[in-house]
Parts: C-alpha cells; structure tokens; sequence
C-alpha cells in the first residue's frame, strides 16, 4: 500500500503555486536542495515520477497534477478536522452530558442549552432527567459530565472525588386554594399553616424539605396525601385538599391556586452544578457551567 506523506504533498502544493524550486523553498522556509529532496522522496515513495525537466526549469508531471487533485480532498478534511479540533479545545464544540432533577430541566437547562445554541452552535448538550440523588450517582458512575441537584443531597465534604458549584437558592411558596381564608391574609407565615392538611412526597427529597421547613416553623405538618409530581400536588390544591410548599421554579398557574411568599420564614432549597473533580476545567464543561451561572443569575434577578 502506498504511504502518503502529508509533509510532502504540501511541499509539491506549494511548488504548483509558486512556479519554482526558488520561489517553493522561500515560501516554505526551507532550501532549495531540501525541496528538491523532499520530492524525489515523494516521488519514490508514489512509485511515479512527480517532475519533469522543463528548460533551466521543473515542471509537474501528469502524475504529479492526478496526486494533487486527490490530496486537495485530504488537505480540505484536514482544515475541517483542525477547525473541530480548535474548537474543542476551545470548548465551543464537544459533547456534554446533564444529569438533572425535574425542575431543573425547564427552569435552569432548556434555557441554558438555548443560550448556548445561539453563543457555541457546535456544543451539543445531552440531558437526562433523573431524581435529585441519582443525579450524584449517575456523575460518580460516569454516566453524565455535570449533573444538577440539591444541595441537601450532595456527597459530603470528606468525598474528594465530586466538585460542587452553588447555583440557586429556590424560595418555596405556599400553594392555597384560591377560596382559602388564608389566601390573602396579610404576612402569612409557615406557622399559621400549622393546623392544615399538607400534600407532598410520602418519601425522598421533597417529604424531607417540607418536613423540615415545617419543623422550623415550631409544627410537624399533617400529611393528607401524598404525590410526588407537582401537577397532581398542585391540582389537589386547587380541589381544596390540602395546602402545599411548592418551589418557586416548579410553580404552575392555575386559576384555582394561589401562590404566597412566606414573610419571615422564607424556606430554601439550594440548586447546586457537580462534577467530577477537576472537570470544571474542561473546556466544554466550563462553558456549560457560565450558561447555567447566568440562567441562574437572571432568575434572581
């Protein structure tokens, strides 16, 4: 089989261009004895002669023009590969994969993935939607490059093998029925809610956080039902079958349920970026990470 000498074939490239060995060698910082070299080589190496004697002068041989016009298909694929390349490096292409909670997805990575759509085109971001704890398992494990989660359920501080970025801190709202008596009382706190039914999770994250707002509030809440999607939560609201804490990026308008901010004791649940540790170096996972920085930045704003 033959080998093609890229080196080499640019030199001939060249000599097409500029006429002469003279003009070839200055072009290309060399001598003229090592161009003259450099194509003898290739010569022997195509097993057809690539010059021709033209007076005091060369000239390409047919074989030589039938090579070149093969090695500008490979000289163009080259450009695009070092284009790619560059980019990659510069972490305006690539691949990366989001792991990330429900809420998460359309209020922090679809408008993220939308800004880096029009800023890096050639950066494709995979996402897969996954609980707030799998989130972790599945950037341990390999699965996903950056994953989105909360900060109740991050790895502790002694695991060396995940690196955290806050991103968010999500007030939770209390949802009422629009008929409640409570609906528009003036600074409603979590404590005057201590006598009602409560909706949420029977287990997992969200009984935790609205277990432990509620606690803080100096009450246990009374657990009506139980969902764990925030459609049905928010539908048994509206039906008056309870009240519930419903994070304000998971907030659904409905006419029949009415969304308070809590006064004084605003309870919390903090969104935070993890990766691998020293991953957030990585080009693309950086450019991933300013686009969720910044959708994060406006909706505090």
């Amino acid at each position: 089989m033959i080998e093609w000498d890229i080196k080499k074939l640019r030199i001939l490239r060249t000599l097409r261009e500029r006429g002469t060995v003279t003009a070839t060698a200055e072009a290309l910082m060399m001598t003229p004895s090592a161009v003259s070299q450099q194509l003898s080589n290739l010569g022997k190496q195509l097993g057809v002669p690539l010059l021709e004697a033209h007076g005091r002068r060369v000239r390409l041989t047919d074989a030589a023009h039938l090579v070149l016009r093969h090695a500008e298909a490979v000289f163009a694929q080259l450009e695009q590969a070092d284009a790619e390349l560059t980019g990659y490096v510069r972490g305006e292409a690539g691949e990366v994969r989001v792991g990330a909670f429900s809420t998460a997805v359309p209020a922090l990575v679809v408008p993220a993935v939308q800004r880096l759509r029009t800023t890096h085109p050639a950066l494709e971001v995979r996402v897969r939607e996954a609980e707030a704890a799998e989130a972790y398992e599945l950037l341990a494990s390999g699965a996903v490059d950056l994953a989105l989660s909360l900060a109740a359920h991050a790895p502790t501080a002694r695991d060396q093998q995940l690196a955290r970025v806050p991103l968010l801190a999500d007030p939770l709202d209390v949802a009422l029925p629009a008929g409640h008596p409570m609906a528009a009382a003036p600074g409603l706190r979590l404590a005057d809610l201590s006598g009602e039914p409560w909706i949420f999770g029977g287990s997992g994250p969200w009984s935790e956080i609205t277990r432990h707002a509620c606690e803080a509030a100096g009450f246990v809440p009374e657990q009506a039902h139980s969902a764990a999607g925030w459609t049905a939560i928010l539908a048994m609201v509206e039906a008056g079958m309870g009240v519930a804490l419903v994070p304000r990026m998971a907030a659904e308008r409905r006419t029949g349920v009415v969304m308070r901010v809590l006064s004084a004791d605003q309870p919390q649940r903090h969104v935070v970026a993890a990766v691998r540790r020293g991953a957030e170096a990585g080009p693309a996972v950086a450019r991933v990470l300013a686009a969720l920085r910044e959708v994060a930045t406006a909706r505090r704003g």
